[in-house]
C-alpha cells in the first residue's frame, strides 16, 4: 500500500501557523514512508473564497519547500464526482431530501436550547419516500445510522468512540445543490486515494460523520491523526495578537523557511531533548505516535532563537537568495559593494533576523554614510582627529587591501598616538558605518573597500573640523 496523505486549507484567508504545521505533518509522514502528498483546495465556499488566499497558500507552500506530489486539485472543478457520490447515496436510501424551511429549524433548535438539549436535526423528512411539492427548495441529508457506535483509531488520541445517536442527519447538499464539506472531503479523500488523514482536532467531531458517509459509499476508511490546537502564552486559541498571521509574514521579517519547520516540528512532537533538526533528520525521526496529545503553545521568542542558530550554522551561499531578497526590500542596491556572501559570513553572528542583517549592512552599499548624531558628538572628538587623519593616510598607501594588514595599521596609529585600541576603533567605526555596531572593525573597514573608506573618513574629519565646538561635550 502507497502511504497517502493530503494537506486540504480552505482560501478564506492566509495561510498561518497552525495550518503550516498540520501540512508538514502530512508531508514529513508522506515522505517517510516513500509515499505521496496531496495539495487540495477546499474552495466550494464561493462566497468566501478568493484568488489570492489561493496564491497565499501556494506560495507559503514553496517558501516552505512543502512540494506536493499530487495537485493542487480544486473542489469547485470536481462537482460530477460529488453530484454523483450524492445520487448514488439517495439511490440506496442513505439520503433523503429535507424540505424543513429555516423558520422551522430555528424554532426546532430554540426549544432545544430552552429544554438544555444538544441542538440537532429531528429527523422530520428522513422518512419522506416521495418528491414533495412544497414550494421550498429542499436540502439534502445523509440518513445517519441510529444505533451502534463509530471507533476512531485514531494515532494520536487513541481510540475516539462516539455513539450514532449522538449524530444527527447532516446536510451534504444546499438548497442550491452545491455539496456540504463533509460530503466533498468524503469524496475527495476516497477517489484520491487518501491512507492517513492528518488534521487539526476542530475537524474531530466531523470524524464519525464522514467515517458513515465513507462507509455508505462502500469506500476505505484511512486512518485519522487529529493534532492538537496551538495555543497562545496566554493560554487562549492561537490567533493574529500571537503571531497567526499569514506564514510569509514571517519570511518578510525575516526568518528563514528551515528554522520556521524546525520550529514547528517541536511544536507537539518531540526526539528526546534534541532541538535543531536538519529536514533529512525530521523526515526520518518523525513519528506520529510522539505526537502530544495536549495543546501546544506557542513561543515567539524560542522562534527567533532558532532562527538565529540557523542564520549562524547554515552555509553563508544558502543565505544568499534569502539577503538578497530583504535588502530589495529595503532598496539596498547590492551590485554596487561586497559579494553577499562574504556579508553573510561577517554578519552571521551578530543577526536574529536576514532582515535585521540586511538593514545593518546597508553601510556596505551605499557611497557615503550619514553620521548618527549621538554617536558621532559622543566619538568624533577634535581630540582624536589627528589620530584618525593619520590613519586615513595610512590607508591611502596601502597597496593591499586585506584585513589582516588593515588590523596592523589601527594597531600601529594607536600606539603611536597612545591610545587604547577602542579609542581608535570606534571613532572609526563611526566614520565608515555611520553608527557604532558593526563586526570587527579590520574585517568591516576591508569589506566596506578601500576607496569609500578613505572618502568616509575624510567625511568625518569635515564633520568634525565644521562642529569643532558642538563636539567637546563630556562622555
Amino acid at each position: 500500500m502507497t502511504i497517502c496523505t493530503r494537506f486540504a486549507p480552505s482560501p478564506t484567508g492566509y495561510l498561518h501557523i497552525g495550518g503550516i504545521r498540520t501540512a508538514l505533518f502530512s508531508w514529513l509522514y508522506a515522505r517517510q514512508h516513500k509515499g505521496e502528498f496531496v495539495l487540495r483546495i477546499e474552495d466550494t465556499d464561493r462566497e468566501r473564497s478568493t484568488q489570492a488566499s489561493v496564491d497565499a497558500i501556494l506560495d507559503g507552500m514553496k517558501w516552505l519547500g512543502l512540494k506536493h506530489d499530487l495537485g493542487p486539485f480544486y473542489q469547485t472543478k470536481r462537482f460530477d464526482s460529488y453530484n454523483d457520490a450524492i445520487d448514488q447515496l439517495l439511490a440506496t436510501g442513505q439520503a433523503y431530501y429535507c424540505y424543513c424551511s429555516k423558520e422551522r429549524i430555528d424554532k426546532l433548535r430554540t426549544k432545544q436550547m430552552a429544554n438544555k438539549e444538544k441542538p440537532r436535526y429531528d429527523g422530520h423528512c428522513r422518512n419522506i419516500d416521495t418528491i414533495l411539492n412544497t414550494g421550498v427548495k429542499p436540502v439534502i441529508r445523509f440518513k445517519n445510522p441510529q444505533e451502534g457506535e463509530v471507533i476512531i483509531k485514531d494515532l494520536i488520541k487513541g481510540d475516539v468512540i462516539v455513539q450514532n445517536k449522538e449524530l444527527d442527519d447532516l446536510i451534504i447538499a444546499r438548497s442550491d445543490a452545491t455539496p456540504t464539506y463533509n460530503l466533498t472531503v468524503v469524496v475527495d479523500d476516497s477517489e484520491m486515494g487518501i491512507t492517513h488523514v492528518i488534521r487539526g482536532d476542530d475537524h474531530l467531531n466531523n470524524t464519525p460523520r464522514q467515517i458513515n458517509i465513507l462507509k455508505a459509499l462502500g469506500a476505505k476508511v484511512p486512518q485519522y491523526a487529529h493534532v492538537p490546537m496551538i495555543l497562545g502564552s496566554d493560554g487562549q486559541r492561537l490567533s493574529k495578537r500571537h503571531g497567526a498571521v499569514n506564514v510569509m509574514n514571517y519570511r518578510d521579517e525575516g526568518y528563514l523557511p528551515q528554522a520556521l519547520l524546525n520550529y514547528l516540528v517541536r511544536l507537539g512532537w518531540s526526539h528526546g531533548d534534541q532541538e535543531i533538526f536538519s529536514l533529512t533528520e525530521m523526515i526520518e525521526l518523525f513519528d506520529l505516535k510522539s505526537v502530544n496529545s495536549a495543546a501546544s503553545t506557542f513561543n515567539p521568542d524560542k522562534l527567533l532563537w532558532l532562527n538565529q542558530q540557523y542564520i549562524k550554522t547554515t552555509a553563508a551561499e544558502e543565505l544568499v537568495e534569502h539577503l538578497q531578497f530583504h535588502c530589495q526590500q529595503l532598496d539596498i542596491d547590492t551590485k554596487n559593494g561586497p559579494n553577499l556572501t562574504e556579508v553573510i559570513k561577517l554578519q552571521a553572528e551578530r543577526a536574529k533576523t536576514l532582515k535585521e542583517m540586511a538593514e545593518n549592512s546597508r553601510f556596505f552599499f551605499t557611497d557615503t554614510v550619514e553620521l548618527n548624531e549621538k554617536a558621532a558628538k559622543k566619538h568624533l572628538k577634535p581630540a582624536i582627529y589627528d589620530a584618525l587623519a593619520n590613519l586615513c593616510t595610512e590607508f591611502e598607501q596601502m597597496n593591499t587591501w586585506q584585513a589582516d594588514a588593515i588590523h596592523v595599521l589601527i594597531h600601529k596609529v594607536a600606539a603611536k598616538y597612545e591610545l587604547k585600541l577602542g579609542k581608535i576603533a570606534q571613532p572609526l567605526r563611526v566614520a565608515v558605518t555611520g553608527g557604532t555596531i558593526s563586526p570587527s572593525i579590520d574585517a568591516t573597514v576591508h569589506l566596506i573597500g578601500k576607496n569609500r573608506s578613505i572618502v568616509r573618513i575624510k567625511q568625518a574629519l569635515a564633520f568634525m573640523n565644521e562642529n569643532h565646538n558642538s563636539v567637546i561635550i563630556a562622555d
